[in-house]
């Protein structure tokens, strides 16, 4: 963590990062946010644990218990962790905190079809919640997890940058005016009946 502080600082750079912290007999995945002076101003835990396609992550992984929102550069970042992709109501939580853009960490497991899950499903949270979403893929490595494919997409789902499968840096720009252009035009969160079921 100190090293993560530091770079910040340094670079004069928020940052989100991905770390384990201890947990009793297990440890949390935690998604931690560092201001740009280098202060740690929030830690998600995730929540949904991939107990799927074979693997057993709540073996050694004790789950989070609530949603986070943080406040970077201006910027209100909900986060988001890898298998916590796959459950809209986590993204739509966040939006209900107040988030302008969604932060997507992931070492995504590789195999059939998972490189299109992962474009698909931030592709989805983006149009379903007219969101920017940051999607940050670990390049593939040999023991199966990562499938790169680094993402910028704006909240009409239309993806501004892919970094594809190899490690790379890349600068985007989250563009609040593009946003409200498309809530407009697309006010599908103003449109929400809760309660109501299909017959």
């Amino acid at each position: 963590m100190h090293g993560l502080r530091e770079a910040a600082r340094d670079a004069g750079t928020a940052l989100i990062a991905g770390t384990f912290e201890p947990a009793g007999a297990r440890v949390r995945n935690t998604a931690v946010a560092i201001d740009a002076n280098g202060e740690l101003v929030a830690a998600y835990r995730k929540i949904h644990l991939f107990d799927s396609f074979g693997a057993r992550e709540s073996d050694v992984v004790e789950p989070g218990d609530g949603p986070v929102v943080v406040e970077l550069g201006g910027l209100r970042v909900g986060l988001i962790t890898c298998y916590d992709l796959r459950f809209p109501e986590l993204a739509r939580a966040l939006v209900d905190r107040g988030a302008e853009a969604f932060a997507v960490i992931a070492a995504w497991a590789n195999g059939p079809f998972k490189e299109e899950h992962w474009v698909t499903l931030n592709r989805a949270r983006a149009i379903e919640n007219t969101m920017w979403t940051i999607a940050v893929g670990q390049p593939p490595h040999e023991d199966g997890w990562g499938v790169g494919r680094s993402l910028l997409i704006d909240p009409l789902g239309v993806t501004a940058h892919d970094l594809g499968p190899a490690a790379g840096v890349r600068t985007g720009k989250i563009d609040k005016v593009r946003t409200e252009s498309v809530r407009k035009t697309l006010p599908s969160l103003e449109h929400r009946r809760l309660g109501v079921t299909g017959s």
